[in-house]
């Protein structure tokens, strides 16, 4: 039985079993502000037998009314798991450089066509280059699977079912971003009303990994829904794994965050 733990993966762990067939590993690199820089540095070096997902266009459709990273369709994303050779008994790592928020956007991502079995390297390839882990810069050749998805283990909602809410809705971003002090990305500064803050950065310790105690969700109860979000859908999925690591029932991603939000002017937005 797949444990709420066994979403994380440690180093040592990857190492035990990174040989064996059914292991698919992912690089996720990427960087918000320098969209070419994560396969630049995957280019440079990464953990043996990786494939590299790209955010634009294997994990996210072109920037538009529905946020900067709106997901694909299932079935488009279906194809993309396919042509990666990932099966239905593959257990899939996803890791980036070490903050974990876009190889938690895969792990979601796969949970989301009923893929179960997938672990975000705790720590990323920070940690495994700590551990005197080697790199390597060759590109494997990928062979299509036939997966074959099943019911989502997500639950992925919209703006209107946002609008609509009565529980807990949750901001990933950094507290200075909420409050509408400072807007480095989008075009608006401020939150969807009604929302706390619990910024993605708050779940690691200063070595990217996990801290695990879920202290940042204190507030959150089982009878609650509750719903994540951030600026496009990437960082609330760091949230929504925290989240279970701290023993609470999953929330819903509304996926199109603050970027779709805002698009939209009829929408209410505040700030402090």
């Amino acid at each position: 039985m797949w444990r709420p733990e066994d979403n994380l993966i440690s180093v040592d762990e990857l190492v035990a079993i990174q040989d064996d067939p059914k292991t698919v590993i992912f690089d996720c690199s990427y960087e918000l502000t320098n969209p070419d820089a994560g396969h630049k540095l995957y280019v440079e070096g990464h953990i043996p037998n990786s494939i590299f997902a790209y955010i634009t266009g294997d994990l996210a459709t072109p920037p538009g009314e529905r946020g900067r990273h709106p997901l694909p369709t299932r079935e488009e994303f279906l194809e993309t798991v396919r042509s990666w050779g990932v099966s239905n008994d593959s257990h899939v790592i996803s890791y980036d450089q070490g903050l974990a928020i876009f190889a938690c956007r895969l792990w979601w991502m796969l949970r989301w066509l009923g893929h179960e079995k997938v672990s975000v390297l705790d720590g990323g390839l920070s940690a495994w280059k700590a551990a005197g882990q080697p790199l390597s810069t060759d590109v494997n050749e990928l062979s299509r699977s036939t997966f074959e998805p099943k019911p989502a283990l997500t639950s992925l909602v919209d703006a209107n079912d946002v609008l609509n809410h009565n529980g807990v809705l949750i901001d990933a971003r950094a507290e200075n971003r909420f409050r509408g002090e400072v807007e480095p990305i989008d075009h608006t500064a401020g939150h969807i009303p009604g929302a706390i803050c619990r910024p993605s950065s708050k779940n690691l310790h200063e070595s990217f990994k996990f801290t695990r105690d879920g202290s940042q969700f204190d507030v959150l109860t089982d009878e609650q829904e509750v719903i994540c979000y951030c600026g496009s859908g990437i960082s609330a999925t760091h949230n929504i794994l925290s989240i279970i690591l701290a023993g609470h029932k999953e929330p819903s991603l509304y996926s199109g965050s603050w970027s779709e939000w805002i698009e939209d002017p009829s929408r209410p937005v505040v700030t402090g």
